[in-house]
């Protein structure tokens, strides 16, 4: 009994301790929804130290507060878990905020007239670069195609003394103009590598195009360029990329992103910048590099809670196939719109299973960009012929656009991660039924639903700069499977709920990271990061979500998005 009483004792001389230290905010009014089935919805929250120490009843959260509390009345909106990027990449997205972008373009003119005006100020030899292009999304037609592409000709007659590089929105195919191609000595004896192809002409000339492994091709002279500049220069580039970033990600109401593949480099970056407390967003990245590059390498970078949690590097990032839009993914079946071919392995699997290893060596999670069916299907034997230990390592199939439907039940039974988009299925959704036919996209494409009643993790994200890193759009994507602007819904039976969306975009992304003690739920003790709607997204009608601002956004306990002071 006097244990008992000394137990009850201790609590009571705890909690009061804890209400004698004043939250440095409060919120309180509104729709609070917490992701936190223990106590779904709440009147108040308070902070401290950059963690939630209390919840409940708003008159119980007054008592948390003195006339130094940031008192944050959301009446009327609606507070949520910040949203987690679940797969983007984020200098990429610095970087495609500091060049030409070509997300919204509409056709080739407009991306020709893009260059032009950029080429008019630009200093001979100096690269003009965009990135966001899609053939399957122009309103209108461009002329004489080959495999939906046009060539280069107008785009070099703008830019005769510039080289021209536009990364497609997929990331797995650029356009070069003239100038690019003879930089990069690119004639009729060019032979394809192994994972990529050069796209040509019927008299065999290429057009500009170059699918996959071919871009490095492109790349690689472009990169010889960059290796010109001043490395004090690259250096300051490279820092607004990551500022800018970290702007577009916060205005948006993304807390923390999830990179898909960074260098060295950059991780040693990312690393100082949250010891220095610099870096504005938490961070998690996959290292991505070759497995001969690696080896010896990862104890080194790998890092956990960098920073009071900013940053963490606890993951490799590899690759078997490419994209749906450029052919890319590596399918069982030919291709409906380009026959007899299935696409491309641009990994070999002898690689991947070499990386896995050194994954499981370092206790790293691996995270296999995987897209076609075949490629879906070859990492799942893999992982469960190699691997049979990794059920609890939460190894990540990153995209699983497209499944034969024998292995949706073998993301649970292996314990792999469905990493998707739901952003990816919308915008793609003009041209999966001609790449796979109505059958294989009814039951195989962007299967969400099939995948989360097979008791599968499906988490969330964009792909950014792939597509705009905006949450409220691909979830959505998420619950609609519709295009904005669109009534018409994609195969509308694999939708999630709008319960399972949140969910996707907040307590998956955080259990894919192994985050879920620190994040994607508002719950006490958990790091205070959240973000403020004006439309509460899980009971407003449909035509709204879309229509959904960011008031605020909140990181470690402080407002680091405000949308009055726009």
């Amino acid at each position: 009994m006097r244990i008992i009483c000394f137990l009850f004792g201790l609590l009571f001389f705890l909690a009061s301790c804890n209400q004698d230290k004043k939250a440095t905010m409060i919120i309180k009014g509104g729709d609070i929804y917490t992701v936190d089935t223990n106590q779904p919805t709440v009147e108040a929250v308070a902070v401290l130290d950059g963690r939630i120490v209390a919840m409940g009843d708003e008159s119980e959260m007054n008592n948390y507060a003195d006339e130094k509390t940031e008192i944050i009345d959301a009446t009327g909106s609606f507070v949520m878990p910040g949203f987690i990027e679940g797969h983007g990449h984020f200098s990429g997205l610095g970087k495609s905020l500091q060049e030409l972008n070509l997300l919204k373009t509409t056709s080739w003119d407009e991306i020709v007239k893009l260059v032009e005006k950029k080429a008019r100020d630009a200093k001979p030899g100096e690269w003009i670069t965009g990135r966001g292009w899609h053939q399957e999304k122009w309103s209108a037609y461009p002329g004489q195609t080959y495999f939906g592409y046009p060539d280069h000709k107008k785009l070099s007659a703008v830019s005769p003394d510039n080289p021209v590089m536009l990364i497609h929105a997929s990331g797995h195919g650029l356009f070069a103009n003239a100038k690019a191609m003879e930089m990069a000595q690119i004639n009729l004896e060019t032979l394809d590598p192994a994972g990529g192809a050069v796209i040509r002409n019927d008299q065999g000339e290429a057009i500009g195009v170059f699918e996959e492994r071919a871009m490095a091709m492109i790349r690689d002279v472009h990169q010889n360029y960059l290796n010109s500049i001043d490395p004090g220069e690259r250096e300051a580039q490279w820092e607004e990329s990551i500022v800018l970033a970290t702007e577009e990600c916060l205005r948006k109401g993304v807390t923390s992103f999830q990179d898909a593949g960074s260098s060295f480099e950059e991780i040693e970056a990312y690393t100082q910048m949250a010891r220095d407390e610099t870096l504005g967003i938490r961070l998690w990245a996959m290292i991505r590099r070759s497995s001969e590059e690696m080896a010896g390498r990862l104890a080194a970078i790998k890092t956990i809670d960098e920073g009071d949690h900013y940053f963490t590097c606890r993951a490799i990032k590899t690759e078997i196939d490419g994209a749906l839009g450029s052919y890319g993914a590596w399918l069982l079946e030919s291709y409906s719109d380009k026959p007899n071919f299935v696409g491309q392995n641009t990994t070999e699997l002898s690689e991947v299973r070499a990386i896995g290893k050194l994954a499981e060596k370092n206790d790293m999670q691996l995270c296999i960009h995987t897209i076609g069916d075949r490629g879906n299907q070859e990492i799942l034997n893999l992982i469960e012929k190699d691997f049979p230990q990794s059920k609890d390592k939460r190894w990540r199939m990153e995209h699983a656009q497209h499944l034969a439907v024998s292995d949706i039940p073998r993301f649970a039974e292996l314990g792999v991660i469905a990493s998707m988009q739901a952003i990816h299925c919308t915008s793609d959704s003009p041209f999966v039924v001609a790449r796979l036919g109505e059958q294989r996209a009814r039951t195989g494409a962007y299967p969400w639903r099939s995948l989360l009643d097979a008791g599968a993790v499906v988490t969330n994200g964009t792909d950014a700069p792939v597509e705009d890193v905006d949450p409220i759009a691909s979830f959505h994507a998420s619950v609609t499977r519709k295009r904005a602007g669109n009534s018409v819904a994609f195969f509308p039976e694999q939708s999630m709920t709008r319960e399972e969306a949140m969910y996707s975009y907040t307590m998956a992304n955080a259990y894919a990271a192994f985050e879920e003690d620190n994040k994607g739920s508002i719950t006490v003790g958990k790091l205070a990061d959240f973000v403020i709607l004006d439309h509460n997204i899980v009971t407003c009608p449909e035509d709204q979500i879309l229509d959904t601002k960011v008031l605020y956004t909140i990181l470690n306990g402080k407002v680091v998005f405000d949308a009055k002071e726009i």
